[in-house]
């Protein structure tokens, strides 16, 4: 692992992102994620709370065997342990120490009011919480780091209290203590002044973790590093309760760009929008088109005054290069080819374009042409692959063909549902009818299609459907609302994604099944017919 220890970029979106309204996350979801948050090259990945929940126990107990980390280090997230109790008893403690994670962090009160209500304890009894929890943890040899939450909050009702919290932790081994702006409702020029004073009071290693209550988690999280912080949380794309937490993508940005603080491993910036957007993929939100940065319209011009402007120079209407962050200037009258990202996305799998632009040109067309439509390869990698081999080789990879299908579902007088499917298909010169059942069309239609092929591909009764994402698309231009669906599929050895887009969400879900049992018969190392 290359962990920049000077300063800590730290991701809590498998945590503190995941509390977000409308937003689930599976295990298999939470362990996609931690791999783009790998490969965007964070230093520290907060997990979740093992002990807490079966998922995030399950979580912790899968990436310690299926994930290796190259840049980033697990986090387990958890409490101190409770009033009157010892440190080393602790049920919770407990399961933070067997999570396998070299490092912990803990939350604690820093603010008096919750420490009277919340815990209903005494100010010195939550002190000691929080120097027995520390103190058996790193004993434990785990990594320590202390959320202090309500800091703020905290401060302003009793400061001197709000200090020695920060004073207590860092005396008993906490590495870093995390300011928390847990209720957002903080002004950068009133945050700045505090984090000052707490330096000069405790000389603990700050961090700080800002929620967006106020529009101003980044800008509090920029103010809080320019009073010396060295350490800031937040999540991807700002994902969290209530407004959200402070938006990593954008204060890894600022501090790269803007202060030339190098946070991330060399060119992984270049990485943010497509990270960016594969996350919101797998998230199942749309993500913001004024997103700085990553946003689409983050580099979109329309005015004619700017487009002849940018004509001449693009920096006369454009504060940064989009390319620092992946992203593409956009002339709304006419978009502009992303050449550079079609090029490293296929080296990326393996596929080599071997320099020929009219074959790129030609992928960049197509590619836009569909996305205009819907699609989006940035969580569907396998699609994508099979569009590559498509292009170069002339034709489609093809085992079979799917004919017909129908799928039918019945409401029984006892209320139960029975849902089937029938799929003709053509493989091997045969024509196979293929039935199967399922809890609902979808899953009927892949029971039926594998179950039928298996005949003459046997190889196929490992693949498993593993995920199962729809997102009904806004109409573009008066057209109606497109449904576009993704598809996780997975043969024991590893997991890839396809995608459908259609005005029926059967017929956008067969799109997205037929390229997932082609993808997979090529892993097989079957050649196509």
């Amino acid at each position: 692992m290359t962990n920049n220890d000077a300063f800590h970029i730290y991701d809590t979106t498998l945590r503190d992102g995941a509390q977000q309204e409308g937003l689930n996350l599976s295990v298999h979801d939470k362990l996609a994620i931690a791999r783009h948050l790998d490969d965007l090259g964070v230093g520290f990945i907060e997990g979740g709370w093992p002990g807490a929940n079966p998922k995030d126990t399950e979580f912790f107990a899968r990436a310690k065997k299926e994930l290796q980390l190259k840049n980033a280090t697990f986090v387990a997230f958890g409490a101190t342990r409770r009033p009157n109790v010892k440190a080393a008893d602790d049920a919770l403690l407990g399961a933070l120490r067997d999570s396998g994670a070299p490092a912990v962090t803990l939350v604690a009160k820093s603010y008096d009011r919750h420490v009277d209500l919340a815990l209903k304890t005494t100010l010195d009894e939550n002190l000691e919480m929080i120097r027995d929890s520390i103190t058996h943890l790193r004993a434990e040899g785990q990594r320590v780091f202390l959320d202090a939450e309500h800091f703020f909050d905290g401060y302003r009702s009793n400061r001197a209290y709000a200090i020695e919290v920060v004073r207590v932790a860092a005396e008993s081994g906490a590495d870093v203590i995390a300011l928390c702006d847990t209720n957002g409702g903080m002004l950068p020029d009133e945050l700045s002044q505090v984090v000052h004073d707490v330096l000069q009071a405790s000389s603990a290693r700050l961090g700080i973790h800002c929620h967006n209550d106020t529009g101003c988690a980044v800008a509090n999280s920029m103010a809080a590093v320019a009073a010396g912080a060295t350490h800031v949380q937040g999540t991807l794309n700002g994902y969290g309760e209530r407004t959200g937490n402070a938006d990593l993508v954008t204060i890894i940005a600022n501090l790269e760009l803007k202060k030339d603080k190098l946070v991330l491993p060399p060119n992984a910036l270049r990485e943010s929008f497509r990270i960016s957007h594969a996350v919101a993929e797998i998230t199942n939100i749309n993500p913001s088109a004024r997103q700085p940065y990553v946003g689409v319209s983050a580099f979109a011009h329309k005015a004619g005054l700017h487009a002849s402007a940018i004509k001449i120079d693009p920096s006369l209407y454009q504060h940064e290069d989009p390319e620092s962050v992946g992203n593409d200037m956009r002339m709304l009258v006419s978009d502009m080819a992303g050449r550079a990202s079609i090029e490293m996305k296929s080296q990326e799998l393996g596929v080599d374009l071997g320099g020929d632009r009219e074959l790129v040109g030609r992928i960049v067309d197509r590619v836009k042409e569909m996305e205009s439509r819907g699609f989006t390869f940035e969580a569907a990698d396998a699609s994508f692959e099979l569009l590559l081999h498509e292009e170069i080789n002339g034709s489609r990879a093809s085992f079979f063909t799917i004919d017909h299908w129908l799928t039918s579902v019945e409401r029984n007088a006892d209320g139960s549902i029975i849902t089937k499917a029938e799929v003709t298909v053509t493989a091997q010169g045969k024509e196979l009818i293929c039935t199967g059942a399922g809890n609902g069309p979808v899953n009927a239609f892949d029971n039926a299609l594998r179950s039928g092929l298996q005949q003459l591909y046997p190889e196929l009764a490992a693949l498993e459907l593993t995920d199962y994402k729809v997102r009904i698309l806004e109409g573009r231009l008066g057209t109606g609302a497109v449904t576009r669906v993704l598809v996780e599929t997975s043969d024991g050895k590893g997991e890839w994604n396809t995608i459908g887009v259609h005005e029926n969400v059967i017929a956008a879900s067969a799109m997205a099944l037929e390229d997932a049992v082609t993808y997979g018969l090529l892993r097989q190392g079957r050649k196509p017919e």
